[in-house]
């Protein structure tokens, strides 16, 4: 049977072949109870319905990964009956409409991804994209979201210990906030949200259900038009108080035997966490709604089970249980209710006033959700890069000094001096350095952390551009010394019913797939945001990658600052000058159609390991991977770090073109490193078959390019940190 969606479908977000399909399901036509939490459940953020195809080909086992892609979050083995839990989700529609609170419950939801598996979470990161600084909307939506992260990290307090703002015109109707979080917990402690039993009562835990949030689900899977002012009610408003007493509430009962399963209320509240874990479990649930705690009055059934109000938990609870749990919730004066049973029904019953008010299906709605296989177009091949540059008459310091102040490479400390960083006294590896670097407490291993992505190699080349996320981000890990271990995404995109979008997703979901399983990175857990578009024109696409590693021993940490004077300064890996996609080629002439770096993912291994070996055995201490803006910014970026000047000397022989390359170019797989035996490490790496050259030593107060000059560290401190707090201070 079909037929059409009519008005009520359409303004659920629903075609009319889904329409169809609910009918067939149910026999009849759905009430308005019913349509909202089919709107809701099979919602692109909810279902994923146009990228689970693409994102089943993602490898996701190793033999270390515990739990990949299904949970709450990803989880992995680091030893000594440790795991590390961890996830990236986006917070984008609601942090553009209210930056504070839609940046603020962002965390609050990741936060409550990692804790729900049992972890204790010991740092936050986010990976942040805005529109052009000279855009109206810009510095407020900074302000705000720089705002909304902090106050919640920090009143909850879980250090915020990592990420990358970047700005870009494409995002200037449709910010980016992607925001992550590692937790560690022991591995016979792990909690999952898989129902089981039958009879078990079902409990909802920590604040009341307000009407905030109602159709964010389905907000966030639509794009933006002139009226997004208007969907304000659909964003979520935290409380980090409130999260703090559920998460050590959470915690504290985690400790006893009372909990058979155990999920947050996130995107679409209690619909998605009731559904999932029924459906999981393979059971029935039966709901009553009048005993769900409500902090307004007269909410209809349609408003409990759509509403996305913060700091709330359903668990099932083993039966008799139930005064065990109550007696914790309330000692930390939380909102505590048992407010239905599980059943052998296979079906969701929910009854309010006395009434049954939905009785639905559970798998057709939970595993039964529409599939897209979407039409999608290859992207254009890029242009090979250029043999002429406009720009190669400016000096290597001229242009050194203008990337430096470029919005994209100036110094983001005006927003992680906001961010509590140091509380609970493990972060060892501060903001500001190629990976955060965590101590597990109590122990003297550590844990790596980085996000990563490169969006205008993502546009240029998708399949390249998913490979160099993945690969920058190993190889963030490996320049602090650890081995890297797992993946979680956020795969941030436009429309994809536009085949040139869905193009752009596939083509870097193909490249990621590459590069995790060349690096042996599996993806354990993310995210997808599509729809991130304002009046028809998309963000660029932008697969957040966040990586974790794991450093046996916090001795052994690499950091990129110069920390001698007189060490020789050797770099890693191959140049070749390539300046398609640079920021070198985007200061001199604009962004462009050229090709990105092509990612050689043997080499990318070869090199690497090679590094980590390096630090491994102490023999290296100061290493740096190259990134946006080639060897000149990384040798910058270390001179800065440490307060120490170097000198270096191109290769004798370059033309003028390939001089610029040699210095500004973004060849992959390179590090810089600092060594006082530069003779055993460069013999080291022609035994390997890893290309190294010795290109100049540390010392003096300035950074010199032997034949074009000298800028001293003192200038380059003033240039790198005063673009964003003077943006941040302008009218």
């Amino acid at each position: 049977m079909t037929a059409p969606a009519g008005d009520h479908g359409e303004r659920h977000g629903l075609t009319e072949e889904e329409y169809g399909r609910i009918l067939d399901i149910l026999g009849r036509e759905p009430n308005q109870t019913e349509l909202g939490i089919f709107s809701a459940m099979w919602s692109e953020h909810c279902s994923y319905k146009s990228s689970k195809k693409w994102l089943r080909t993602l490898p996701t086992e190793a033999p270390w990964v515990i739990c990949g892609p299904g949970e709450n979050a990803g989880i992995i083995d680091i030893g000594d009956g440790q795991a590390a839990v961890f996830k990236m989700e986006s917070h984008n529609h609601p942090s553009f409409i209210e930056p504070y609170q839609g940046a603020a419950t962002g965390v609050g939801g990741i936060l409550r991804d990692v804790f729900t598996m049992g972890a204790r979470p010991i740092a936050n990161l986010n990976a942040l994209r805005f529109g052009s600084p000279d855009h109206p909307r810009t510095r407020h939506l900074v302000n705000g979201v720089v705002a909304g992260i902090g106050g919640y990290g920090n009143c909850i307090g879980v250090p915020t210990v990592g990420g990358e703002c970047t700005f870009q015109a494409s995002y200037d109707g449709n910010i980016l906030v992607n925001a992550m979080t590692v937790g560690v917990v022991d591995t016979d402690r792990i909690f999952y949200s898989a129902a089981a039993g039958v009879g078990d009562p079902i409990v909802y835990a920590g604040s009341k259900t307000g009407r905030d949030g109602i159709h964010g689900a389905t907000m966030a899977s639509a794009e933006f038009s002139d009226d997004s002012e208007e969907k304000r009610p659909t964003v979520q408003v935290g409380d980090p108080f409130t999260e703090k007493l559920l998460l050590e509430a959470c915690l504290e009962l985690m400790a006893t035997d009372a909990i058979v399963a155990i999920q947050d209320m996130g995107a679409a509240g209690l619909t998605c966490s009731s559904f999932e874990m029924a459906s999981k479990g393979g059971v029935g649930v039966e709901l009553d709604l009048d005993r769900v705690p409500m902090r307004e009055a007269g909410m209809s059934a349609y408003e409990l089970m759509l509403s996305e109000s913060q700091e709330r938990m359903l668990m099932v609870l083993k039966e008799g249980r139930e005064d065990v749990a109550r007696a914790i919730f309330e000692k930390w004066e939380l909102d505590f209710a048992v407010v239905g049973r599980t059943t052998d029904s296979g079906r969701m019953v929910l009854k309010m006033g006395g009434d049954v008010v939905a009785d639905l299906p559970i798998d057709p709605l939970a595993l039964a959700s529409p599939e897209y296989d979407r039409p999608w177009t290859k992207a254009p091949e890029p242009l090979s890069t250029p043999t002429v540059l406009a720009g190669d008459d400016v000096s290597p310091i001229d242009m050194l000094r203008r990337l430096l102040a470029t919005p994209d490479l100036a110094s983001k400390r005006w927003i992680w001096e906001q961010y509590d960083h140091m509380v609970m006294t493990d972060t060892a590896g501060r903001p500001g350095g190629d990976a955060a670097v965590v101590r597990v407490h109590g122990t003297k291993k550590a844990l790596a952390i980085t996000t990563d992505c490169t969006p205008r190699y993502c546009a240029a080349d998708p399949v390249e551009g998913g490979k160099q996320a993945v690969a920058e981000a190993w190889r963030n890990l490996t320049a602090v010394g650890a081995t890297p271990l797992a993946v979680t995404d956020c795969l941030n995109f436009g429309n994809p019913e536009k085949p040139d979008i869905m193009g752009q997703l596939v083509g870097c979901i193909e490249g990621m797939g590459q590069a995790c399983r060349a690096l042996d990175f599996p993806v354990v857990s993310g995210n997808v945001s599509l729809y991130n578009e304002t009046r028809g024109k998309a963000i660029l696409p932008t697969p957040a990658i966040g990586g974790v590693g794991l450093l046996r021993d916090l001795s052994k940490r690499a950091s990129l600052a110069f920390n001698a004077e007189g060490d020789d300064i050797v770099l890693i890996g191959e140049t070749k000058g390539h300046i398609g996609q640079s920021l070198y080629m985007e200061e001199i002439q604009g962004p462009s159609a050229f090709a990105p770096p092509p990612v050689d993912l043997g080499a990318e291994r070869r090199n690497g390991d090679f590094v980590r070996r390096l630090i491994e055995s102490g023999r290296v201490t100061v290493c740096h991977d190259l990134s946006d803006g080639g060897l000149l910014v990384a040798l910058a970026e270390m001179a800065l770090a440490g307060s120490i000047g170097a000198s270096i000397t191109p290769p004798a022989g370059l033309d003028k073109r390939l001089h610029s390359g040699w210095l500004f170019g973004e060849d992959q797989g390179r590090y810089l490193v600092t060594t006082d035996d530069p003779e055993t490490l460069l013999g080291a790496a022609g035994k390997a078959g890893v290309p190294a050259l010795r290109i100049g030593a540390t010392g003096g107060g300035a950074l010199a390019v032997g034949g074009s000059g000298a800028v001293s560290v003192a200038e380059l401190r003033d240039i790198h940190e005063g673009w964003l707090p003077a943006y941040m201070a302008s009218a």
